[in-house]
């Protein structure tokens, strides 16, 4: 089994990528869609955040308010840092559990973790290769404010609490350049990945 890290920042086109790999036929994990179900009622992390932030993060369902918690710690580092280490190792130990049932199912198959903080959380251990999906910073804000609605200020900040995609970029094996249109991205990352599979 091969592990393909997939990372890249916020609004820097990851989707565009991942949706590739979905036609292409890789098996496909999204690390955000676990760090959810470790904030749902009932789980530790849950539970700890809660104690952490108080209730004033909590909508009327009585679940964490994503939207509400984000903008707490986008605008406090240190905050930010204590939410990650609650959140953290329990990603991680789900993805092993996980990467451990499909190689013993599937021990030929090639994995891609679409893991957005795939450096910072030390994740990028559980890879063999690495790909980056890239945008100059300017691009990365633009983005952001038009599909969240935020100022520049605010969409500034989220991009700063991430490490910078030009470092990111530097750790890649592949780096693919979303800077153009979304079809071109799709058609480089088609062409990397479909060569990079008849590998094994």
């Amino acid at each position: 089994m091969r592990v393909i890290g997939l990372t890249g920042g916020i609004a820097s086109g990851k989707s565009t990528v991942l949706n590739v790999l979905k036609k292409l036929g890789f098996i496909v994990i999204e690390v955000d869609k676990t760090a959810h179900l470790i904030m749902e009622p009932g789980q530790k992390a849950y539970q700890e955040i809660v104690e952490l932030f108080g209730s004033c993060i909590l909508g009327p369902d009585g679940k964490i308010d994503r939207l509400l918690l984000g903008n707490i710690v986008f605008n406090d580092p240190a905050l930010l840092t204590k939410l990650n280490q609650i959140t953290h190792p329990r990603v991680g130990q789900f993805l092993q559990r996980r990467l451990r049932e499909i190689e013993d199912e599937q021990p030929h198959a090639v994995v891609v973790l679409e893991v957005p903080l795939l450096f910072e959380s030390g994740m990028d251990k559980l890879c063999d290769h690495i790909f980056v999906v890239w945008v100059d910073r300017e691009t990365q804000i633009r983005r952001l404010m038009l599909r969240e609605g935020l100022e520049r200020e605010q969409a500034r900040k989220r991009i700063m609490s991430q490490m910078d995609l030009n470092e990111k970029a530097k750790l890649a094996d592949f780096v693919i350049d979303n800077t153009q249109s979304i079809e071109i991205t799709a058609e480089i990352a088609e062409k990397y990945f479909s060569v990079f599979s008849r590998h094994f």
